[in-house]
């Protein structure tokens, strides 16, 4: 399975959009900022897993913020 790029202005428009959802203190929120930040392999790697971990509502309400 082929995992899908993100480039780091997205992860940081996705990290606004959970600020916004879950809080701009949750653990998700901060691991897109630091992974947009940086763009490291590990911090991308991080963040997509806790960004996995949501509720789907929540993932669901972030992807669709992105797409306004």
């Amino acid at each position: 399975m082929e995992v899908t790029k993100i480039d780091p202005a997205a992860m940081g428009r996705l990290a606004k959009a959970l600020a916004f959802i879950c809080g701009s203190d949750h653990a998700t929120t901060l691991a897109l900022k630091a992974a947009a930040e940086s763009g490291s392999e590990s911090d991308v790697k991080k963040a997509r897993a806790l960004f996995l971990k949501l509720k789907p509502g929540d993932r669901q309400a972030a992807l669709t913020m992105l797409g306004d």
